[in-house]
């Protein structure tokens, strides 16, 4: 499917951005990239607004658009069509380098591998406004994904997000989420990640997104202290 203008304006600044074209620097004004890419100034702005909830840019008054300097990530899950990064988004640290690992069974089997078999492990904790943990989460890629998009092997953000960048490299794309939520205790992992005192109870989310051919293109899992974790759904009776 073509690319509306705003989405082509979208994707060609995101490339920009991860190559390090505006790092420091104002991005091109809405009356700019109207006369660069022939539009009318609304569908300029309507670009930068998908960048911004995406959590790519921020407006610096009198200064226009620069890109945004703390990174910003979701929990596992809940990645609905039409949310965005910045809807639920959070500052994260990354956890040590990405590396290959032998996931746990129940990631293996949400990503169809053979037991054995590797995937490729990214690790961030989400912090709170006060910069305490919020979510560990673990995101295990599969290696027909990994090793088509060796960004995902680097420890720095990934500008334009793992979702966009896998689409860029692979082609395939999102478009059904499997969510499961489960409650048990944290392990001792999880308790020096999240800065709990001693194990208690957390709220674990499996995150499984499948491509267009049912295909599992990551597996992620969250897990969040039960204090911190609430779930609201509002549905038609």
């Amino acid at each position: 499917m073509a690319l509306l203008k705003y989405e082509e304006i979208a994707e060609s600044l995101r490339t920009r951005i991860a190559a390090g074209e505006f790092d420091g620097e104002t991005l091109p004004s809405g009356r700019d990239l109207a006369e660069q890419w022939s539009v009318s100034r609304a569908t300029a702005v309507k670009a930068m607004d998908v960048l911004r909830n995406d959590g790519l840019v921020e407006a610096r008054q009198g200064a226009g658009f620069v890109v945004a300097e703390t990174p910003v990530a979701r929990p596992a899950g809940a990645r609905r069509a039409g949310s965005t990064r910045v809807t639920g988004g959070m500052p994260f640290l990354r956890v040590g380098e990405p590396d290959w690992a032998v996931p746990p069974a129940h990631v293996a089997a949400a990503l169809g591998l053979d037991p054995g078999v590797e995937a490729l492990r990214r690790v961030r904790v989400l912090q709170l406004p006060d910069g305490s943990p919020h979510s560990y989460v673990q995101a295990w890629f599969p290696p027909d994904v990994a090793e088509l998009s060796p960004r995902l092997a680097q420890s720095a953000p990934i500008a334009e997000g793992t979702t966009r960048y896998v689409r860029r490299q692979t082609g395939r794309f999102p478009v059904e989420g499997v969510d499961v939520t489960s409650v048990r205790l944290a392990t001792e992992q999880e308790v020096t990640n999240l800065a709990l005192l001693e194990p208690t109870a957390v709220a674990v989310v499996l995150h499984t997104a499948y491509d267009q051919e049912q295909c599992p293109l990551v597996c992620e899992e969250g897990v969040t202290p039960g204090v911190l974790y609430e779930h609201v759904e509002t549905y038609v009776m």
